[in-house]
């Protein structure tokens, strides 16, 4: 995703311009799929219609009108793919499907939103700046407005969102203790405990006091903590923050909506690598060590990082692709009927 300051809300208007004059045409057909795949060299119905409608849209450029899955349209489909954010394997599947049967008018109502978005953020255009596009599941990081990486990530739940804000990152914990919050304690451990006496022992959790009737946990540092081996803070009133995850396995899903609302970072080792190159004695082999130690370890920044947790569902990319993602909290709709009751 693009820096703010780079030009989105221009080329988003354009993305938009594009979008009015396929509206203007009558939009584009909707696809009649009737098996769950279409793949290299099947020759189906709806594969015709699937050559239309990326026609329309500017990813099939050939004047193929078979109805045979050809190379071209291999090459097409993933173009699509990456367009919605999904892995780029060439075949087109349901989810697919119900993203590119979506209406012309219901895009231009997302392209106008994120506009608006872009618009109103006032994150930082210089030094270090950590941006987490929450539908895109992906952290970025810039220098000014230059890209210098990004990663994965997994974000809240639907009933457990990540709340949307500016702040300013202060700190890294090396090993740390995660201080369970008294709903989690309720909700899900307190329940553990009756099912299993032997719960917190064997999952690295002990008693600190109790308060309001309600027993004070912690998870010691180690490989089972569900803060992984690093945290980034960055204190605010909703108690979010970065962290690694024991949990690995979850990267490969291509929806990551599985925290109780803090972010989960793909690769947290990079992260503090690279928020700590300028501090002396920092080394990488010093970070590991201090990740693997099982001592909890505060270190303070030289100077605070800008961090913007933000909702994206349109942008356009490097390439000047439009892309696109789902309303995964529901936001953009929640925005457009607040429009229409006006």
């Amino acid at each position: 995703m693009n820096h703010p300051a780079n030009g989105q809300y221009e080329k988003l208007q354009n993305a938009l311009g594009r979008l009015y004059e396929i509206q203007r045409k009558g939009g584009w057909p909707k696809i009649n799929a009737t098996q769950k795949f279409y793949l290299k060299t099947q020759n189906a119905p709806a594969i015709k219609q699937i050559k239309e409608r990326l026609r329309i849209t500017g990813e099939f450029n050939s004047k193929d009108t078979s109805s045979i899955f050809t190379e071209e349209l291999v090459t097409a489909v993933q173009r699509v793919q990456k367009r919605f954010g999904y892995k780029q394997n060439g075949v087109v599947d349901a989810l697919l499907i119900k993203q590119l049967n979506v209406p012309v008018e219901d895009r231009i109502q997302q392209v106008l939103l994120n506009m608006q978005r872009f618009k109103n953020n006032s994150a930082a255009n210089t030094g270090t700046l950590l941006i987490v596009n929450i539908p895109e599941y992906k952290l970025h990081v810039y220098e000014g407005t230059d890209h210098v990486f990004d990663m994965d990530i997994v974000v809240g739940s639907e009933k457990n969102q990540t709340v949307t804000f500016n702040d300013e990152m202060t700190d890294i914990v090396f090993s740390p203790y995660w201080n369970v919050p008294p709903s989690i304690v309720t909700n899900e451990i307190l329940p553990a405990m009756k099912r299993n006496k032997n719960y917190l022992r064997n999952n690295g959790y002990e008693i600190t006091g109790y308060e309001n009737g309600l027993p004070v946990i912690r998870q010691k540092p180690g490989k089972q903590n569900s803060l992984g081996q690093v945290k980034f803070i960055f204190p605010n009133e909703y108690g979010i923050y970065l962290h690694d995850t024991p949990a690995k396995g979850l990267f490969e899903y291509p929806k990551r909506t599985f925290s109780h609302g803090c972010i989960r970072l793909a690769e947290p080792e990079k992260l503090a690598r690279y928020l700590l190159r300028n501090i002396p004695g920092w080394t990488n082999d010093k970070i590991k060590k201090a990740m693997n130690s099982g001592r909890e370890q505060w270190v303070k920044l030289l100077h605070p990082v800008s961090v913007s947790l933000s909702y994206y569902t349109a942008w356009v990319d490097e390439e000047n692709l439009l892309q696109l993602r789902r309303d995964i909290y529901g936001l953009d709709k929640k925005l457009i009927n607040n429009v229409a009751s006006r």
